[in-house]
């Protein structure tokens, strides 16, 4: 049994649907995980672009959303879930809007590739407060059990 993590929304390498983009409502898609391993004592998600700005000559990744201290007793988030209905425990971390919270798929050119990676950790985490993803990655570097990658990707419609 594999961990993984899925959505109902889209299919791995598939394209995610505009409502969860900025040409929609912007909320987060439904997510799903299965088989966390036994081990894990909290899980970490990050949604990033690593096409941005442009998929033919990336410069960075951006940040999507960032999470982490998921209850492993967790296994998954409603569509447009807020900070305030995460499951008990869990704590943000910045996005490259310096926000908190989910920014959907806005690429300014081409079709985009966004990584919802799940990470299953052996330890509970300190609080950060608002960690940047680099921080959190150094912080859990030495806990991940296992990781879990969902692919999705996006071309906007509307080009500005």
């Amino acid at each position: 049994m594999v961990f993984s993590i899925f959505s109902p929304a889209f299919n791995h390498q598939g394209s995610i649907p505009s409502q969860y983009t900025c040409e929609g409502q912007d909320i987060s898609p439904p997510i799903a995980w299965s088989n966390i391993p036994t081990a894990a004592k909290s899980l970490a998600l990050i949604v990033d672009d690593p096409d941005a700005p442009d998929p033919h000559a990336p410069l960075m990744t951006y940040v999507h959303w960032v999470l982490y201290n998921i209850p492993v007793t967790a296994n998954g988030f409603s569509a447009g879930i807020t900070e305030k209905s995460l499951p008990k425990g869990t704590l943000p971390a910045l996005n490259d809007w310096h926000q908190i919270g989910y920014g959907g798929p806005c690429p300014p050119i081409g079709n985009h590739r966004y990584f919802f990676k799940l990470y299953a950790l052996d330890v509970v985490l300190p609080d950060l407060q608002l960690p940047s993803k680099a921080k959190l990655l150094e912080t859990m570097q030495d806990h991940i059990i296992e990781k879990a990658e969902l692919i999705g990707t996006y071309h906007k419609v509307k080009v500005s």
